[in-house]
Order: C-alpha cells, then sequence, then structure tokens
C-alpha cells in the first residue's frame, strides 16, 4: 500500500516545476498526499484516475489555461464534484469571480504564502468530508446501516445502462420477511427492529462486496448483483434465506423467521427489457414464492416472460 492510499489525495496541476518541488517540500508534513501533472491533459487523467479530494490549480498555463481546464473538470460527471483551488499570479478581481462561477471553492494567489495556503487547503478538505458524508448518509438506511431506496435506484439505473451497453450477467434478488407484522403485534416494534438489523447483517455476510444491498422499504429488500447470472444469484439467494432461517433473536429465541425471494437474471441481451419491467419479475417471483407457502426462493424465467418456482429446501 502507498503512502498516499489512507490519505486524501491533493492533485497540482502547475506548468512550472519549481512550483510543485516547493509545494511538496512545504506541504510534506501535512495529512494528505500530493501528485503532480504539468499540463490540464494530464491533470484530467490523472484526476480520472486517482480521483483526488481537491485539486490546486495553476491558472496561467500554455495551451490549454486554468479556466478551461476547470471547465473541462466541471463538464465531467465523474469528476465536477472535486473541490478545486486556483492558484495564480495575478490577483485580479475578475478573474476570482470568474474561477468562483466556474465553480472553484477558493482562489489563492502568488508568491504563495504556505500559512494561508495550509489553512485553505484544510478548509476545503474539511468541507469535502462534511459533504461526502452527508451524501453518504443520504443513501443509508438508518436502522439497517444498508443502502436505501435512494441508493437503490441510482446503483440499479446504473448497472442496467451498464447492461445494456456491454451484455454481462446481471441479476436482482429481492427479499420479504415471512409474517413480519405479526413480529410486531406479538412481541413489539423493538423486536421487529431487531429482526430488519439481524436480516441486514445475514445478506451481507453473504454476499460479494461488488453487491449492492438495499432496504426497499418495510420488511423488503433487495440486493443488486453484477457479473451475475440467475443460477448463481440462486445459490447467493438460498444462503441467505438458510442462514436467516438459522439466527436466534433474543427477544423471541423460539421463534424461527423466515424468508421469501424472487430471483430475476440474466446472462445476456433481452430486447425492449427496460429497467422497470426487471423489477416486476422479480417481484412476481416473490409473490410466487409468497404464495406458494413462503420461506423459498423463485427464480423469474425472463426470456419466458413467467416466473418459474424453485422446490424450497427443506428447513
Amino acid at each position: 500500500m502507498s503512502e498516499t492510499d489512507s490519505k486524501p489525495i491533493v492533485l497540482l496541476i502547475d506548468d512550472s516545476v519549481d512550483v510543485h518541488r516547493l509545494v511538496k517540500a512545504r506541504l510534506r508534513s501535512e495529512p494528505y498526499g500530493i501528485i503532480s501533472a504539468s499540463n490540464a491533459d494530464e491533470g484530467v487523467a490523472f484526476a480520472t484516475e486517482q480521483m483526488p479530494t481537491l485539486i490546486l490549480l495553476d491558472l496561467d498555463m500554455p495551451g490549454c489555461d486554468g479556466f478551461e481546464t476547470l471547465r473541462r473538470l466541471k463538464a465531467d460527471s465523474k469528476l465536477c464534484n472535486i473541490a478545486v483551488i486556483i492558484v495564480s499570479g495575478i490577483e485580479n478581481s475578475a478573474d476570482k469571480v470568474t474561477a468562483f462561477d466556474l465553480g472553484a471553492v477558493d482562489y489563492v494567489c502568488k508568491p504563495i504564502d504556505f500559512g494561508e495556503l495550509r489553512a485553505r487547503i484544510r478548509s476545503a478538505l474539511r468541507t469535502q468530508q462534511l459533504l461526502s458524508l452527508l451524501a453518504t448518509r443520504a443513501e443509508v438506511d438508518g436502522l439497517t446501516g444498508l443502502g436505501n431506496r435512494q441508493q437503490f435506484n441510482r446503483r440499479w439505473e446504473q448497472e442496467v445502462s451498464a447492461f445494456q451497453r456491454y451484455g454481462t450477467p446481471l441479476s436482482m434478488i429481492i427479499c420479504d420477511i415471512d409474517h413480519f407484522k405479526k413480529i410486531n403485534d406479538s412481541f413489539g416494534h423493538p423486536a421487529g427492529d431487531e429482526v430488519l438489523q439481524g436480516f441486514g447483517k445475514v445478506i451481507t455476510q453473504s454476499i460479494r462486496a461488488t453487491d449492492v444491498a438495499c432496504r426497499f422499504g418495510g420488511e423488503e429488500f433487495v440486493v443488486i448483483m453484477p457479473h451475475t447470472g440467475a443460477a448463481d444469484a440462486q445459490i447467493v439467494a438460498e444462503r441467505i434465506r438458510e442462514s436467516l432461517s438459522a439466527v436466534t433473536f433474543p427477544r423471541h429465541p423460539e421463534h424461527r423467521v423466515t424468508v421469501s425471494i424472487g430471483v430475476a437474471g440474466l446472462s445476456g441481451l433481452l430486447p425492449g427489457l427496460t429497467k422497470e419491467r426487471w423489477v416486476e419479475f422479480a417481484d412476481k417471483a416473490l409473490y410466487s414464492a409468497k404464495h406458494g407457502g413462503r420461506n423459498r426462493v423463485v427464480i423469474a424465467d425472463m426470456q419466458a416472460g413467467a416466473p418459474t418456482l424453485t422446490p424450497a429446501k427443506a428447513g
């Protein structure tokens, strides 16, 4: 692991070798790593590859200047949220207004006062950390720690778009805890919350790091599984089902909790299939699992257009 792997990364884009050497020397004790680019093209390429937390951008560069570089950064959906501090040898009000209008978070003049620069970088990094935390929490379910419906909508759109572009396998699993209302009614809402949290842990322990688990709403959960066909998704679904069945909950140790699961997956393109239609297939499979006796997995035969029931394992 490199020194910068565990630290925020600051990317310095400047055509002056002396500025790079000076900045690295004067900021070497700061709690972030510094990487260098000598022109706009190299800087944008490094930003795309390294995804720095902050960019220090020289305004006066030959060819593509700082303003045009800033426009390129802000026009890229992957890079537009990176904080940019403009560094300029000219203290010009019009340049400052332009920089802020284009999306810069700060403006520092040369010759650089490194005490001031340190303070401005720290302030920008704190702001980025808070913004990142807010963005993360906006997509996290407060009870289970899994993604929420908003995160599911965003990630599902991304994964289906990638599937439609490349045709790589993709599956989704929808889970609904059986008789959840009875748990709340019989043992109280704290017991219900305990089950939801416990099931969230079961899902997390049963899936890969590349899968996306979200609380879909109420007692319903969904898992997005990139690069996974329906047969492999079924194996994971059965693992989730069996694992939950084996959990003992302290508030009602004698009561076994089970889950019904629908799976909808494809290993190749299906003409006319939308992300909404895909969710409908998974919902239909879940519906069949519920009405087929619960505590089982149903696979949606998406090619045939109707869900096919798979036998539940004994448990």
